[in-house]
């Protein structure tokens, strides 16, 4: 039986069918901290956005965000464009690392997000701080195929709200259902349009929850926990206040909790 869906009068749909993205998601409905939940429409990860048509912008638009965080590098920008120019929606450029770093990038996946974690910590921090000013949401997080460098960084927003490990894993695995052929092709364009070499986001290969759960661990085993991490990286104990305030919805008082939330609700 599938989850129900907006259209039944259920949560929101967490796959947001917009022409232009094949990976737009929702990361709301997932349980968090205190027995909460994820707020939905509230973070929205994706590959890029310059596939949109005016109509998409303008849907995209219309869901009502304030802040979008690209995560590529300077040179993917220049081969494509920023899809919500002009759409007056805050587009930050946050590249987790510069096109020179890619021909020294580990071939295995695993050691790459090892990489991230342990060699672009401020531009992590960086991409997310700019969720915690007070008016920063709803706000979307992109790279190219939204799976990578927009993977680990949504993992890390979950975390510090308080999802659980496996939920975070799992969610983390829905690119593998979404990135088509289609995408595989455009991201084989861009690199050949930017000259990056071997790697940019390895969405078509897979989405493999370990992959996640050892960059978490990886994570506490150097900072203790993820908000530590974040710490050493520049932000503050009120930054992660704030978004955690901002993203989980306090259980109702008698409520039955939010069990019902977990996995992956509203995906299909």
């Amino acid at each position: 039986m599938r989850p129900p869906t907006a259209a039944d009068g259920g949560p929101p749909d967490r796959w947001i069918r917009l022409p232009g993205t094949t990976n737009l998601r929702d990361v709301g409905g997932y349980p968090g901290a205190g027995g909460g939940t994820i707020r939905w429409r509230t973070l929205l990860r994706s590959d890029a956005l310059h596939r949109l048509d005016n109509s998409g912008r303008a849907a995209l638009a219309g869901l009502g965000l304030r802040t979008v965080i690209d995560l590529r590098t300077g040179e993917e920008v220049m081969a494509t464009s920023r899809g919500l120019d002009g759409t007056g929606v805050r587009t930050y450029h946050v590249p987790v690392f510069d096109a020179g770093a890619i021909g020294r990038l580990p071939p295995e996946l695993a050691a790459i997000y090892r990489y991230m974690i342990d060699d672009c910590g401020a531009a992590i921090a960086e991409a997310v701080g700019r969720l915690c000013a007070g008016n920063a949401l709803p706000g979307l997080v992109h790279c190219t195929a939204g799976k990578d460098r927009t993977g680990l960084v949504a993992a890390i927003v979950l975390a510090v709200a308080g999802v659980p490990d496996e939920i975070i894993a799992a969610d983390y695995s829905l690119s593998g259902t979404y990135l088509d052929p289609g995408a595989a092709a455009a991201i084989s364009r861009i690199r050949a349009a930017t000259g990056v070499g071997r790697w940019i986001d390895l969405g078509a290969l897979g989405a493999q929850p370990r992959v996640i759960h050892e960059a978490l661990a990886h994570i506490r085993a150097r900072s203790g926990t993820v908000p530590g991490y974040l710490l050493q990286n520049g932000l503050t104990q009120g930054d992660i206040d704030t978004l955690r305030r901002a993203l989980v919805v306090p259980p109702r008082p008698g409520g039955a909790g939010t069990a019902g939330a977990a996995g992956t609700g509203g995906a299909r």
